[in-house]
């Protein structure tokens, strides 16, 4: 008989899967520590979580139906939220599954889409899955979008998706509107995801998709809301795109609890200007604290989380010999604080430090200032 595998289409056996933060419970499992005790700063995470009109819309929400295909009552409310109207607008299960639908869209094996890392991995898994070309610009030193190389590389390569990420992961960096005008000049479908846009003091791109018609703009409920575990996301698109990807998606995402919450996430609007105000003001604080030690250098950022280049004065004790960002990270798993770790070019001495609670931060200063005097 035919060996199975080989079956497979070959771009996907020879993909490599994207790499996921594991849940708390594994975590605390691996590390050998009760879940209450660990500081969990790896994955950017809202750790004032959800509203409490969210519990209630979920404990009254019919479980039993399907959910509305159309997504009626969710569109509006998110209509109402951003000021575009709800034509534009397309839900799914999380922003991961919208950027899967338009991969789908879009590309065909040996399409090109265009990244510009050190970024979001989604969008490089999206390009494999697709069996398309994977065409990447680096940013710069400073992570800042290198426009003029983006835009020959483009023009070179002729891609059918740019993506952008505002503000990036993992440094928490915006593009600015002259940028991101001229790369719309470009034939190409842009797509800005902002995930993290409610964090920072730059306004959503959304409305911009009335004027664009090459430009799809991509929000979640996971970090304003606090529901990243319900995956509940949206798309703003132009009408020409939209109604065709309305044609693959599936029927019943996202599902009844997760669009139940949303809307009464949206509904409570106190409680997430509130979240979001609290979680911009620890920002500031994380960012002088880890300033202050001096061997950590904290990057501007306008999302939940911060960026820090690692300059250990010596290697620490037990990790010798690995990237210092690798180093930092295992050491302060001894401690049961929780950071991310890239093994990316431009990230190796890097940690990103997810925006926590201010007990957070004080657990993870004593484990920093712990692990310098071991230094």
């Amino acid at each position: 008989m035919q060996d199975v595998e080989s079956l497979l289409n070959r771009h996907v056996r020879q993909m490599q899967p994207y790499a996921p933060i594991a849940p708390l419970e594994v975590l605390a499992e691996r590390l050998h520590l009760p879940r209450e005790a660990i500081v969990k700063l790896d994955a950017n995470e809202n750790p004032y979580g959800v509203s409490p009109r969210v519990w209630e819309a979920i404990r009254n929400a019919d479980l039993h139906i399907y959910p509305d295909p159309d997504q009626t009552r969710l569109r509006e409310a998110i209509a109402r939220y951003i000021g575009v109207p709800a034509a534009h607008i397309l839900c799914g299960a999380g922003a991961d599954e919208v950027i899967d639908l338009i991969g789908r869209a879009f590309l065909q094996p040996g399409d090109a889409l265009l990244d510009l890392p050190p970024t979001f991995g989604m969008y490089r898994w999206e390009a494999d899955v697709c069996g398309a070309r994977y065409v990447d610009v680096p940013r710069r030193p400073d992570f800042s979008i290198d426009v003029e190389t983006v835009i020959a590389v483009a023009r070179r390569e002729r891609p059918k998706l740019l993506f952008i990420t505002n503000p990036n992961n993992p440094d928490g960096s915006t593009i600015e509107d002259d940028a991101l005008r001229e790369l719309l000049q470009l034939p190409v479908l842009v797509v800005l995801d902002e995930a993290y846009i409610d964090f920072s003091a730059q306004p959503s791109r959304a409305r911009w998709v009335m004027e664009h018609e090459n430009l799809v703009v991509l929000r979640t409920f996971s970090k304003l809301a606090g529901m990243a575990g319900l995956r509940v996301g949206y798309g703003v698109f132009p009408l020409k795109v939209v109604r065709h990807l309305w044609k693959i998606k599936q029927p019943y995402t996202p599902n009844v609890a997760g669009s139940a919450a949303a809307i009464a996430a949206l509904e409570d609007a106190d409680f997430l200007r509130q979240s979001v105000q609290r979680l911009v003001a620890e920002r500031q604080r994380l960012t002088h604290v880890l300033a202050e030690l001096g061997w950590l250098e904290p990057l501007p950022s306008s999302a939940n989380f911060v960026l820090c280049r690692v300059r250990l004065p010596r290697p620490i004790p037990g990790f010798e010999g690995l990237p210092a960002g690798r180093q930092l990270k295992l050491a302060l798993e001894r401690y049961g604080v929780l950071v991310r770790w890239f093994d990316k070019d431009g990230l190796r001495d890097c940690i990103r430090i997810s925006v926590g609670r201010p007990e957070h931060t004080a657990c993870l200063r004593d484990a920093l200032v712990a692990i310098a005097a071991s230094l």
